[in-house]
């Protein structure tokens, strides 16, 4: 297929690797903007909270003394190295109390000293912008012009009366800034190169599907339709390349039809509701039916009107056709109001308790001569006795239909195989036969009206496909389930019914 001018994956691509490199761009510029006020804040709050720390650390006792809590001092001095802080605190005599610098570090344990000798005699106190100011203490931003470092400082008085000090270097925080803003950009780039090849191999998994879909509409569009959908994603793609198929089959059925003028019975099938199609689908079908020996029957009645053969051996034959072919229409007549009784609910179910191996046994010595006319086998159990409810007259009627269906298909070994097997709270009855399978897709369809896998031979021996919608009609209006499934022999029909718990 061509390629596409506007290409959904490079459309796709470029928006994702769009939407990561902004939000990096507008991450990077927050970050710019406020991580170090953020910054700031925070050590400004801590040194508040050392300075509360402090507070309750030097107190005055009873006597009018100051003293020191030991574990609060080890409390102060472990908060300002977490914090990166300096901390001095002095008694009124300007001696060193408390001090967060190592006792050897005699250059920043003078230095603190010194600047607060400074504070105290407001030496150097140009380069000062005020943070906040309190009742104990002021906290601003000092530069020191020797070393050009700046400082947020915190100078005040103990409620003890002590003088304290603590700063924190500023130049870190701009460090932070500056190195987390060029670590942020190096994982930023890494990033969008990852992101665009995860972009175009995903983009390509999602546009080749559309692609392929495309690809199948164009054909359709020329009256192409043997083409299909072959993806087999779960997700709405393959929903609508499985739709688009199923269309393609339907349309390539509709104007198969259409070209071969049945397009009203097509009309009639799509189109039918649940009562007027059952109606249309029964005249159809007992239409179809009585065509057949309708016609035989005129063709050899107008032949006999018309003397076509004037010995009486002919006009016999002509006379045991008409015959024949009109007991198969009384047959297939009878079939029909029986399960049309059955469908309708006019047929009243007797349930009643019968041992149903008897039943069985009896059935099989009255189509005793048909099974001896096909060469059948029959293997048949009829020594227990199984007690069941039911209506004994169309389980009848349900088993006579499995014995003559499986007679009929008989063929290889030629055996019959009967069993009664018990379920705890039904009684099971398989009927299987030895011959050829019945196709997959027609074991659901067998219980229709008028359905015929072979219609040929079906023809032969007279059937007419009713037999097991009688069944099916059986078994649906007592409530029980029946099936049928192929063997690696032959077939095998079921039907389960009540037990009655007496089993022998």
């Amino acid at each position: 297929m061509e390629s596409l001018k506007h290409s959904l994956r490079l459309k796709l691509a470029v928006v994702l690797v769009g939407i990561t490199a902004g939000t990096i761009i507008i991450g990077t510029i927050i970050n710019s903007i406020f991580l170090g006020n953020y910054y700031m804040n925070t050590k400004q709050e801590a040194l508040v909270d050392i300075y509360d720390t402090l507070n309750r650390t030097f107190y005055v006792d009873s006597r009018g003394n100051v003293v020191a809590s030991a574990t609060g001092v080890d409390i102060l001095r472990n908060n300002s190295y977490s914090q990166g802080a300096q901390m001095l605190v002095i008694n009124t005599t300007g001696m060193e109390v408390l001090a967060n610098v190592p006792i050897d570090d005699i250059t920043d344990d003078e230095n603190m000293m010194n600047r607060i000798k400074e504070i105290i005699f407001n030496i150097n106190t140009s380069k000062k912008e005020v943070l906040e100011i309190a009742t104990n203490y002021e906290m601003y931003i000092y530069t020191n012009e020797d070393t050009d470092m700046d400082y947020i400082e915190m100078f005040g008085e103990l409620d003890c009366g002590y003088l304290f000090l603590m700063r924190v270097s500023f130049e870190s925080m701009q460090e932070v800034v500056s190195v987390a803003n060029r670590f942020y950009f190096y994982v930023a780039f890494i990033i969008i190169v990852v992101g665009i090849i995860l972009t175009s191999f995903i983009a390509s998994k999602i546009s080749k599907p559309i692609r392929e879909l495309a690809r199948v509409s164009k054909k359709m569009s020329n009256l192409e339709f043997d083409v299909r959908y072959t993806g087999e994603s779960k997700d709405e793609i393959g929903v609508l390349g499985e739709s688009m198929n199923e269309m393609s089959i339907v349309l390539e059925k509709t104007i198969s039809e259409l070209k071969s003028a049945n397009n009203q019975l097509q009309n009639d099938i799509k189109e039918k509701t649940e009562i007027d199609e059952l109606r249309k689908e029964f005249i159809s079908n007992v239409s179809h039916e009585l065509k057949t020996p309708i016609a035989i029957i005129q063709g050899y009645a107008e032949g006999l009107k018309e003397s076509v053969n004037d010995d009486a051996e002919s006009r016999e034959f002509y006379c045991d056709v008409i015959v024949d072919e009109a007991a198969k229409m009384n047959k297939m007549v009878r079939k029909l109001l029986t399960l049309n009784q059955i469908e309708f609910g006019n047929m009243p179910v007797e349930y009643e308790r019968f041992d149903i191996v008897q039943t069985i046994d009896n059935l099989l010595n009255q189509v005793n001569i048909l099974i001896e006319e096909k060469g059948a086998n029959v293997d048949f159990d009829h020594n227990n006795i199984v007690y069941v409810w039911a209506d004994e007259f169309q389980i009848e009627e349900v088993i006579s239909n499995y014995i003559s269906n499986a007679l009929n298909h008989l063929s290889g070994d030629k055996v019959v195989k009967i069993t009664v097997e018990n379920r705890e709270l039904v009684v099971r009855v398989t009927v299987e036969n030895t011959g050829d399978n019945i196709p997959d897709e027609a074991l659901e369809r067998i219980w229709e009206k008028f359905y015929k896998v072979d219609k040929a031979r079906t023809r032969e021996y007279g059937g007419s496909g009713i037999g097991l919608s009688i069944v099916k009609a059986i078994m649906d209006s007592i409530h029980m389930q029946c099936g049928a499934y192929n063997t690696p022999t032959g077939v095998a029909f079921w039907f389960e019914v009540e037990t009655s718990y007496d089993i022998k």
